[in-house]
């Protein structure tokens, strides 16, 4: 167990990466009341200090200020994925716990020097998605284990859309490495098998590129064209150490949008709320029926960020966060290893391992004051 130092109250959180999605999580974090929002850091001090007022923050400026903030114990680090790694390691360096937006590092190296140096270091380190802790997923893996399809044997997931460049003010990360359909959106589909499965064991996959260049559809970039430099679809098959097996279409190449996950059991098929939402409608699809039947429609309690919340309550109570770094780690070997399988044209191994984190209590209330 990390020990973390005595404090009590809220947990000082501080941001860094004043861009599109910071607004979802400083309206959700400033609503929590377990959590105080204390510094916002940008490349661009303008930024977060505009940011900053915006959102009623006191603190603003480059990542600095959050950093050698004294009061900032959690650091969001909400920068494109090709600077998770090394602002998390600075955050650790500074003693902070981490909580990053996925995916936790671009490769395997960074992303075991990051839990390491934690490690050492004695903070934690949480990671996105926190969907699974959301109200749809949390009834889905109840309703797995109270058996309402039988024994879970197989996933699909299909998972398309014309890519993001449309409504994306400033979209070329999305289609450089560490994004692409694979490791943008992947991260909220396989993190909830792994918690309804367990581990993979092994993947497949093939990876294409429609075009070598997009161009920018809104905001003031709109016109410029931005080089595609990974896959934008991947074809996967993955198989889970429990004996499940999964389908897989992750493509930002379709005209036609689809967000599909549905697991077909012994006894039926269960068709799963969006994992890139924290709500939804679950239903049933038993063989020789007609139709589908809703077992349970869920209302979201918080958005992006109620993993920062959980990270900062189980600081206070000293008990294990859920969206773990190891966690976050496990989906990002998963996702490499697909995209080495498209490269070499074989089975990868899927060498580390996890276990699904807990379900969380009944009475769970986001915007509760339990500090």
């Amino acid at each position: 167990m990390i020990m973390s130092e005595k404090r009590t109250g809220p947990v000082g959180v501080g941001i860094i990466g004043a861009g599109v999605i910071s607004n979802t999580y400083l309206d959700n974090l400033n609503s929590f009341p377990d959590v105080e929002v204390l510094a916002v850091g940008d490349l661009y001090p303008e930024v977060a200090k505009a940011k900053a007022e915006e959102k009623g923050v006191a603190a603003a400026g480059d990542p600095s200020v959050v950093l050698n903030h004294p009061d900032v114990e959690v650091v969001v680090n909400l920068t494109v994925p090709a600077a998770h790694a090394e602002v998390a390691l600075a955050a650790v360096a500074a003693g902070k716990h981490v909580w990053n937006e996925k995916p936790l590092t671009l490769d395997r190296a960074s992303g075991q020097q990051l839990l390491a140096a934690a490690e050492e270091k004695g903070v934690r380190v949480g990671c996105a998605p926190d969907t699974f802790l959301g109200a749809g997923l949390q009834a889905t893996f109840h309703a797995l284990r109270d058996g309402v399809i039988g024994e879970p044997l197989t996933a699909l997931i299909l998972m398309q859309s014309p890519g993001p460049e449309s409504w994306h003010p400033n979209p070329a990360f999305l289609f450089q490495e560490g994004a692409g359909p694979l490791f943008d959106i992947g991260p909220y589909y396989l993190t909830a098998l792994v918690q309804a499965f367990g581990p993979v064991e092994s993947v497949a996959a093939i990876g294409s590129k429609a075009r070598e260049k997009r161009v920018i559809g809104s905001g003031p970039k709109a016109g410029e064209e931005f080089e595609v430099t990974v896959p934008s679809q991947t074809a996967g098959l993955a198989k889970f150490r429990s004996g499940q097996s999964l389908t897989t279409i992750f493509s930002f190449d379709s005209p036609v949008p689809r967000t599909l996950l549905e697991i077909t059991g012994t006894e039926a098929t269960l068709l799963v709320p969006d994992p890139n939402t924290f709500q939804g409608e679950i239903k049933i699809r038993k063989p020789r029926t007609d139709d589908w039947e809703s077992i349970r429609t869920t209302t979201e309690l918080s958005s992006r960020g109620t993993g920062v919340l959980d990270l900062a309550r189980a600081i206070r109570e000293d008990r294990p966060h859920r969206a773990q770094g190891a966690l976050a780690y496990h989906v990002l070997d998963i996702m490499t290893s697909m995209a080495e399988s498209g490269e070499q044209g074989e089975f990868v191994k899927v060498e580390s391992t996890v276990e699904p984190a807990e379900l969380l209590p009944a009475d769970w209330d986001p915007k509760s004051k339990t500090l």
